[in-house]
């Protein structure tokens, strides 16, 4: 299956987001509290930096944890908060290595049905209830990890036609649609706590 993401922005960061599943599951785990591109083309540094093409979770998980938080602390820094993203990348490859033997695939190789799927995901390191739904549904709508009820499993995230998360983006435009849509959600959580919105012209990029 030929697999294109539009994540992070740039084409070597994408193009290892697509052939590496620990890459993925890497970038999905430091979405949070920075811009999507950000957060994506995390993965291509970490492994710039260690020299590698890819990520190998026995690496990480074997590295010296304050060594590995420097790493990320270059500038320019992999995440807002370096050094408590790379303790989490390690307990996730940590997980990685003595659930699944280092291989992020077998999170979701022959897992029988989306229901199956999402809790295999919820158990990951760093993966709640929201985080695990998004990346399912970005397993299916651009991974070709399709199991049985992926889409009922992964919620609002699943539907088709949605622009509610990183699963959602094809290119620039679908990308602009996201970022809308999940402005309108702050709006509106803001709004319900009696709290100002921003306008458009301070609104800042989405973060989780």
């Amino acid at each position: 299956m030929d697999i294109t993401l539009h994540l992070a922005q740039q084409p070597e960061a994408d193009e290892l987001l697509a052939r590496s599943p620990l890459a993925a599951l890497t970038g999905m785990l430091l979405d949070q509290q920075v811009p999507m591109e950000w957060a994506f083309s995390g993965p291509y540094t970490i492994a710039r930096r260690l020299g590698r093409d890819d990520l190998d979770a026995y690496e990480i998980a074997a590295h010296d944890p304050e060594a590995f938080a420097a790493l990320l602390s270059e500038k320019p820094a992999v995440h807002r908060y370096p050094g408590s993203m790379a303790k989490r990348i390690q307990q996730l490859c940590q997980y990685l290595v003595e659930h699944y033997g280092g291989d992020a695939s077998a999170v979701w190789s022959g897992v029988g049905s989306g229901a199956e799927l999402l809790e295999r995901l919820k158990e990951l390191p760093g993966f709640g209830e929201q985080k695990a739904r998004i990346f399912l549904a970005l397993l299916g709508k651009r991974l070709g990890v399709t199991p049985e009820g992926w889409r009922e499993a992964a919620g609002a995230y699943g539907e088709e036609g949605s622009y509610r998360s990183v699963a959602d983006i094809t290119g620039p435009e679908s990308l602009a649609k996201v970022r809308a849509h999940k402005q309108e959600m702050k709006r509106a959580a803001k709004a319900a706590a009696g709290k100002p919105a921003k306008t458009a012209k301070t609104a800042q990029a989405p973060k989780k």
